[in-house]
């Protein structure tokens, strides 16, 4: 039993249905690659997060560049509208109106209509 157990043995270890150098080398290879991969990805994602960085900085001098032109023109507003008055509208050929304001009538009159009638709470 013994001698069938040692040629067994012996006969599982020549016959090796995966070379274990093989093996190894396929995975060295496979942890390589997802390395180099996994590298890249990281450098897109750096140039990515860099790029947005800058590209939110000029935003952000633009928005400034604007905003400084915005108070520049309300400055100009207000300087050219403190100069109309009613003297220069009148030189200008405009003229004070009169208003007229459209007004309806409330729903407790209504004498207009006739065939409406109004029924007081019975309860």
């Amino acid at each position: 039993m013994k001698t069938i157990a040692l040629k067994m043995n012996t006969y599982a270890k020549s016959v090796s249905i995966v070379d274990n150098d093989n093996l190894q080398r396929r995975v060295l290879y496979m942890m390589l690659f997802s390395l180099v991969v996994l590298a890249l990805l990281y450098v897109l994602l750096l140039g990515n997060m860099v790029f947005n960085i800058l590209e939110r900085r000029t935003f952000e001098a633009d928005a400034r560049a604007l905003s400084n032109e915005i108070g520049e023109l309300e400055l100009v507003y207000l300087s050219m509208s403190s100069e109309v008055d009613l003297n220069l509208g009148q030189a200008m050929g405009f003229k004070e109106i009169k208003p007229k304001f459209a007004v309806r009538k409330s729903f407790g009159s209504l004498d207009a209509f006739p065939s409406i009638k109004l029924v007081k709470n019975d309860l």
